[in-house]
């Protein structure tokens, strides 16, 4: 072999190695390759942050328990806002925003307060439903010591607010996290006693009622009827929930062991208790019309509606309603659910006096409240 083939030879080896400052431009070196597809990847290369990122994932269990995503059902306190400023149109203004958002925070934290509570007691049988199985507590991602921290730390802040706006929104506040206690802690737990947990349930309805009017108004108390109106509408969206969360699991042995007012329900049964309830919700709701504001049997049409919409969202296979968080997803509900309350609205503060010659009504004078005390209506 000539030298000039010796040199060639040794020399071979290194001119597969590139420099990493002069590899041409798009060509990436043959060991760079290697290493690119075996190393593994580590998080920490170029991110000066890696302990941010396990916080964030330290902490997000703790958020998904507290629900933030439910809070939307808060929503029902717009009912006794607009019921307070039907009775008391001068509350129509930039003054009443911020008790208003400070009502609103406060009754959001305890509702959080009360959905942390319900996820922790509920852990060991969310095991056995399919999807709740994934959830952070029975998934083992929540230490139990922490939650309760959470539970009790959420609920104050939402309790010091309220009292903060007056005692009659405190004392609703209030009632609405001992409403989680009885509904979530053994051995009372009214969610495991058929329709008693439906009930107990949706009566937190009513609550936000008086929340939304409390916020504003806190010398009388609103009608009643409308309050228990309000009641068996929630009852009619909680049993139907219940129905479809039944019909869903579809193994009745199951269904007893996720949740044992189940060893009682049956399709029909439940069925049978959502027809009493919005039956009941309509009987209330008409007394309240007839009594104070007959303008609103305009709105009877669409109500009607919205109780057969939500029926037949009720009765498919996997039904939206397991879930109302995610109602919004249904834009033909949404819309509709849009529509029919801005009717509502508008009929309350719209007068039609030929109404009452027509269905031979007479206008009420009495008094629609009952007085709590005196002082002004804030």
């Amino acid at each position: 072999m000539s030298g000039i083939e010796r040199t060639q030879t040794r020399l071979a080896p290194r001119q597969q190695e590139w420099p990493a400052t002069s590899s041409p431009a798009g060509v990436v070196p043959p060991v760079a390759e290697a290493t690119r597809q075996t190393a593994p990847y580590d998080a920490s290369w170029g991110s000066s942050a890696p302990g941010l990122a396990d916080f964030v994932d330290g902490i997000r269990p703790y958020i998904q328990i507290a629900r933030v995503d439910h809070w939307f059902k808060n929503a029902f306190m717009v009912l006794g806002v607009v019921l307070a400023c039907f009775y008391e149109p001068a509350l129509l203004s930039p003054a009443s925003v911020l008790p208003l958002t400070v009502a609103v925070l406060a009754t959001c934290l305890i509702a959080s307060s009360n959905y942390v509570l319900n996820e922790l007691l509920d852990g060991p049988r969310d095991r056995l439903h399919p999807v709740k199985r994934h959830r952070p507590v029975p998934s083992g991602r929540v230490r139990p010591v922490l939650g309760y921290m959470e539970w009790l730390a959420v609920g104050a802040a939402g309790l010091g607010l309220a009292t903060a706006i007056n005692p009659y929104f405190a004392a609703s506040g209030l009632a609405l996290w001992v409403a989680g206690l009885s509904y979530n802690v053994p051995p009372v737990r009214l969610k495991e006693w058929p329709y008693i947990d439906v009930l107990s349930e949706s009566a937190n309805n009513a609550l936000r009622l008086l929340l939304g009017w409390f916020a504003l108004i806190t010398d009388r108390f609103p009608p009643v009827s409308l309050i228990l109106s309000y009641w068996m509408l929630g009852a009619f969206f909680m049993a139907m929930k219940r129905f479809a969360e039944y019909r869903s699991i579809g193994d009745p042995v199951v269904a007893a062991a996720y949740r044992r007012s189940f060893r009682h329900y049956t399709e029909e049964r439940l069925l049978v208790s959502v027809l009493f309830y919005a039956t009941s919700c309509a009987l209330f709701a008409g007394i309240f019309i007839v009594r104070y504001h007959l303008e609103l049997i305009l709105c009877v049409p669409f109500a009607a509606g919205l109780f057969a919409y939500y029926l037949t969202l009720g009765l498919r296979q996997d039904s939206p309603v397991q879930n109302p968080e995610r109602l919004y997803r249904d834009r033909g509900f949404f819309a509709y659910l849009i529509i029919a309350f801005s009717v509502f609205v508008v009929l309350m503060f719209t007068e039609i006096p030929a109404m009452y010659g027509w269905f031979n009504v007479e206008q009420s004078n009495a008094s629609p409240l009952w007085i709590l005390g005196a002082g002004s209506g804030r």
